[in-house]
C-alpha cells in the first residue's frame, strides 16, 4: 500500500468554480475577492478531507498548438475569461505563496497534461494520487492508486469502478469512448449518432477501437455502420486530440511537493490586505501548512 500521497487540483478549474459560486464578495474599495475565498476554501476542505503527504496546484499554461494544428476550432466556444477574474489569479499567486504550495504552470501546455505528466511521475515512485478536478478526461488516469475526488467538501474518491458506473467503460477505454461521442466541453466533434450510452455498447461489444474497426462490415445496425465509415478519421484524431501526455515533466524533486508549514506571517498579510477577517481569525488557531516547490521543480516549469 503506497505510504505517500500526493493531491493534485485543478486550480484553473477550481478559480472559475470559484468565481461562479460565490457572486457578491469584495473589498470596501471595490476589488472582487470572490474567487480568491472560494479557492482558499476549497483548497483546505481538500487539505482537511485527503491529508495528502504531498501536493501541489496546477494551472492552464495555454492551448498546446499541436491540439489546434489537429482541430482549430478546438475550444473556440469558450468565452474569453471574466476580467473580474483574471485580477484575482494574482491574489491566488499570494496565498500559494503564502501557503507554500507548489503551484504548477507548463507554458503552453494545458492542466491536465501537467497532471497527467505528475502523476506518472509521482506512480514511479509508488504514490498515490488523487486528483481535483471536475474535468472528465482525467477519467482515463484513474487506476488503482490513482483517484478523481471532488473539488468541493464531501464526495468520495472516483476509482475504476465509479468511473465504469459513470460512464459505461473502464477507465482505459475512455480516451476511445470519448473519441466516439466527442466532448462538447472542448469543442471536438464525435461521431453522429453516437452517443456516450452507444460508444460504451461498442467498446463492450467489440472490446476496443480495433476490435470494432476489424468488424466494422458486421455490425448489424447500417445508419451506426454508415455513421463510423464516414467518420473514422474524427474519431482517429479524436483520439490524438483527447490523449493526455504523461512526458512532459521527466524528472521530479519528490522533496519538492512534501506539505510543509506554511508561512502564517504572510498568510495574515495577504488576509489582511484581501479583508478576510475570518480568515485571519482562524490563523489564531490553526494555521495552514503547505508545500513550496524550487530545485529541479522549479528548473522545469514556470511557478508561482
Amino acid at each position: 500500500m503506497p505510504s505517500n500521497t500526493l493531491l493534485l487540483m485543478d486550480g484553473t478549474g477550481l478559480a472559475y468554480r470559484a468565481f461562479f459560486a460565490i457572486r457578491a464578495l469584495a473589498t470596501r474599495a471595490g476589488r472582487p475577492t470572490n474567487a480568491v475565498y472560494g479557492f482558499i476554501r476549497m483548497v483546505r476542505q481538500l487539505e482537511a478531507a485527503w491529508q495528502p503527504t504531498h501536493w501541489a496546484v496546477v494551472f492552464d499554461g495555454g492551448t498546446p498548438p499541436a491540439r489546434l494544428n489537429l482541430l482549430p476550432t478546438y475550444k473556440a466556444q469558450r468565452v474569453a475569461m471574466p476580467d473580474a477574474l483574471r485580477g484575482q489569479f494574482a491574489p491566488i499567486e499570494a496565498f500559494l505563496q503564502a501557503a507554500r504550495i507548489p503551484a504548477v504552470r507548463l507554458l503552453a501546455e494545458e492542466a491536465d497534461d501537467a497532471m497527467a505528466s505528475l502523476t506518472a511521475r509521482a506512480r514511479d515512485r509508488d504514490a498515490e494520487v488523487l486528483l481535483a478536478t471536475s474535468d472528465k478526461d482525467l477519467f482515463q488516469l484513474v487506476s488503482e492508486h490513482v483517484a478523481i475526488v471532488p473539488p468541493t467538501a464531501g464526495g468520495e474518491k472516483m476509482g475504476p469502478a465509479q468511473v465504469r458506473v459513470r460512464t459505461g467503460v473502464n477507465p482505459d477505454r475512455i480516451v476511445e469512448w470519448l473519441a466516439l461521442t466527442g466532448d462538447a466541453a472542448d469543442n471536438i466533434p464525435g461521431v453522429p449518432g453516437i452517443g456516450p450510452k452507444t460508444a460504451a455498447q461498442l467498446l463492450a461489444q467489440y472490446g476496443s477501437l480495433d476490435g470494432l474497426w476489424a468488424r466494422l462490415e458486421k455490425l448489424p445496425a447500417r445508419k451506426t455502420r454508415q455513421a463510423l465509415t464516414d467518420h473514422r478519421a474524427v474519431v482517429e484524431r479524436n483520439l490524438a486530440l483527447i490523449r493526455l501526455r504523461t512526458d512532459l515533466i521527466e524528472q521530479l524533486d519528490w522533496d519538492t511537493l512534501r506539505r510543509q508549514p506554511a508561512d502564517a506571517a504572510a498568510l495574515r498579510r495577504t488576509f489582511t490586505e484581501l479583508e478576510f477577517h475570518a480568515l485571519v481569525r482562524e490563523l489564531e488557531d490553526s494555521p495552514a501548512p503547505g508545500a513550496a516547490v524550487r530545485g529541479k521543480a522549479a528548473a522545469q516549469m514556470d511557478l508561482f
